[in-house]
């Protein structure tokens, strides 16, 4: 069993059942979300190609290093042979639907879901998001893994929007979230929604009455009669007040989409309204709240706003660099308020995520100076598009509040570096209108690249006069040491 080696408020970085056997102890926490990636976009008939399928190479974006039966997934399931309350169930799985991409995605959410159970209390409850193309199979898991008896809502997220006409089928406009208690000890506070006052008094119309004495309206509750429940008098104004009862099909919640002011860009990013209603609803003030799959934050954020404490595990630098600026803009400091578990912690971890993978070691190198990674495209989701080819990333800032937003261009080498490559980031600014270039690199500089650098002259800041190195080169071990680029006050 593992021993907690964490604070509250704490982000991982790693793949979250390593995590989740090193770092969690038998039921540590009180609410677990996660919103596992699954792109039902895609064709959902690839999922259920055979491994010696030409399709099966075309899987979903967000599944390309994880789900496909390849010899981890084989390992995956041969693990769930050791749990005798689960061998039956993914045999009988794996009889019906064969080694594909979708048997795969189920043995990696089986073994999780296995370590989610453990580590959440007796009075937790657990909120799996997902959506109708594996929502079937998941139920099946977790009433297995939790028990079918603890089994309480299957929540309904109905959202309007757009969707591509397809003839072959009705447009999508939900999300499932499985609700589950750990055992029949869990909590869940009553949430209630404020009536449409003016429509609820119209359809009441015929049975309110009004005290001629007090002037105070009143109506006769007939709900229940059917059971033999005598009508009984209530107050409008209570009534009114207390408003609706939470159902099991939220439809008050907007998706994300267009210029609406939370989104990121990042393709799962969730509402933080429906998180919030989550959170409120199955925890209390100071309980600790898991998101195994964390994304962006949105999770960690709500739960910060809600006074609640959080833990977070992601597989990638890009989430938690996002994250990491994302709790920033809301003032809590990294190292004071939470810390942060897998990261390169000195040079030669650094190198060893460089050599490993260039793309987590760009968006973990980009976090270390606050710069927002540049947006990913569906078909290249590492490289980059438009104007920001030749840009890792962005740190922006503004000086006054009648000057125009500043940005800074970021880019980071992990490889062999050299002159020219000074003098293309010289470029970018000035095609980009930008007023600084920021070049991290892993290794020393060069004398020319520093020359290069001093020859781009200064960007004169018009609200503190100060000049500042319009090129500013600053090596990962003196970004580990503390050094930071010298760059005006930013928001």
């Amino acid at each position: 069993m593992a021993t907690q080696a964490f604070s509250i408020n704490t982000l991982f970085y790693g793949d979250n059942l390593d995590v989740l056997r090193k770092h969690f102890p038998n039921e540590c926490v009180d609410l677990i979300y996660l919103d596992p990636p699954f792109n039902s976009k895609a064709d959902y008939n690839i999922l259920f190609k055979e491994a010696t399928g030409e399709e099966s190479a075309a899987q979903i974006q967000a599944f390309s290093d994880f789900w496909h039966w390849d010899k981890t997934a084989e390992e995956t399931y041969l693990q769930i042979q050791e749990f005798p309350d689960l061998r039956d169930m993914i045999q009988f799985l794996l009889a019906h639907l064969g080694r594909n991409d979708m048997m795969a995605y189920l043995v990696m959410m089986t073994i999780r879901l296995k370590e989610l159970h453990r580590v959440l209390k007796p009075t937790g409850s657990i909120f799996l998001h997902c959506d109708q193309t594996a929502s079937h199979y998941l139920k099946i898991i977790l009433d297995k893994i939790f028990g079918f008896k603890n089994f309480r809502n299957e929540v309904i997220w109905h959202y309007r929007g757009r969707e591509k006409v397809n003839p072959l089928r009705f447009a999508s406009k939900h999300d499932v979230l499985l609700f589950y208690g750990k055992t029949e000890k869990m909590r869940l506070n009553e949430l209630r929604i404020e009536w449409d006052r003016e429509a609820r008094i119209k359809m009441l119309r015929r049975k309110i009455h009004t005290d001629p004495k007090t002037g105070r309206q009143w109506f006769w509750e007939t709900r229940g009669q059917s059971y033999g429940i005598k009508p009984y008098k209530r107050d409008l104004e209570e009534y009114l007040k207390k408003g609706q009862a939470y159902s099991d099909t939220w439809i008050d919640i907007p998706k994300l989409r267009g210029n609406h002011p939370e989104r990121l860009g990042y393709p799962t990013q969730k509402p933080s309204a429906l998180v919030e209603r989550i959170i409120d609803a199955a925890s209390n003030e100071g309980e600790l709240i898991l998101d195994p799959f964390c994304g962006c934050g949105t999770a960690i954020i709500a739960a910060h706003n809600r006074k609640r404490h959080w833990l977070g595990i992601d597989i990638t630098h890009l989430a938690i660099s996002l994250i990491k600026s994302r709790l920033k803009e809301i003032h809590v400091i990294a190292g004071k308020d939470y810390q942060i578990i897998g990261e390169p912690a000195d040079l030669s971890s650094a190198m060893a995520l460089a050599e490993a993978n260039k793309y987590q070691f760009q968006w973990w190198a980009l976090s270390l100076v606050d710069a927002r990674p540049t947006g990913q495209s569906s078909e290249d989701p590492h490289g980059k598009k438009g104007a920001d080819k030749g840009v890792d990333g962005w740190i922006t800032f503004r000086e006054s509040d009648n000057l125009n937003l500043q940005k800074i261009v970021v880019q980071v080498k992990g490889g062999h570096v050299g002159a020219q490559q000074i003098r293309d980031l010289v470029g970018t600014v000035q095609s980009s209108k930008s007023a600084m270039g920021i070049f991290i690199t892993l290794n020393e500089p060069t004398e020319p690249m520093k020359q290069a650098a001093f020859e781009a002259n200064h960007y004169q800041s018009p609200t503190w006069g100060h000049k500042y190195p319009r090129i500013q080169i600053i090596t990962i071990a003196e970004l580990l040491s503390g050094k930071k680029p010298e760059i005006p006050y930013t928001h």
